[in-house]
């Protein structure tokens, strides 16, 4: 480990720290932040040349994850919500509901990389049985367009489906979700 990172460490972590827990509320999470937050610098070190540089960078970078911390929590109640309005012979097991979680995760991390256009026409498509016209008239695009934008957003998720079959990590730049996913 650097000098540099251990002077920054030391001169920042309870500072960032501290913002953490102020803006999640709870001590637990954010020292799994801030940790997390150090450890992706030890990783991509990055120079600064002021305190005041180092704690916009750290701020931004945990503001990222405390994002993508309630975007994860928010999808995860909505599959326990999902789960707890099935009757009791459908009840997944356990593990059955972490390789879903795992999977709408993958997913949700595929559908930020798209164009939002291309995001939403999918969503309005498949998970909404909306048609082509209906998703048109939603986005002011023409159908054609839309059969473009779920033509792009099927063929990320056939590259997602292979993948995933092949049992390979997360595609350059987009963290495995079980670490914790700290996406743009």
């Amino acid at each position: 480990m650097s000098q540099d990172f251990e002077r920054l460490y030391g001169n920042h972590h309870s500072w960032l720290l501290g913002w953490v827990n102020w803006r999640l509320g709870n001590a637990a999470d954010a020292a799994d932040l801030a940790h997390d937050a150090f450890v992706r610098l030890l990783t991509r070190p990055c120079r600064f040349d002021n305190a005041q540089q180092a704690r916009s960078y750290l701020r931004k970078m945990a503001n990222g994850m405390c994002v993508d911390l309630w975007r994860r929590r928010n999808l995860e109640q909505a599959w326990l919500d999902a789960l707890a309005a099935q009757p009791e012979p459908t009840a997944s097991s356990a593990e059955q509901q972490a390789m879903v979680l795992e999977a709408l995760g993958e997913i949700d991390a595929m559908l930020r990389e798209l164009p939002p256009k291309a995001a939403h026409a999918f969503v309005m498509a498949v998970a909404c049985e909306m048609t082509d016209k209906e998703v048109a008239g939603v986005l002011n695009v023409s159908s054609r367009m839309v059969r473009k934008y779920v033509a792009q957003a099927m063929l990320c998720c056939m590259k997602l489906e292979a993948r995933l079959a092949a049992g390979l990590p997360g595609e350059p730049g987009s963290p495995p979700l079980a670490a914790g996913k700290a996406a743009r």
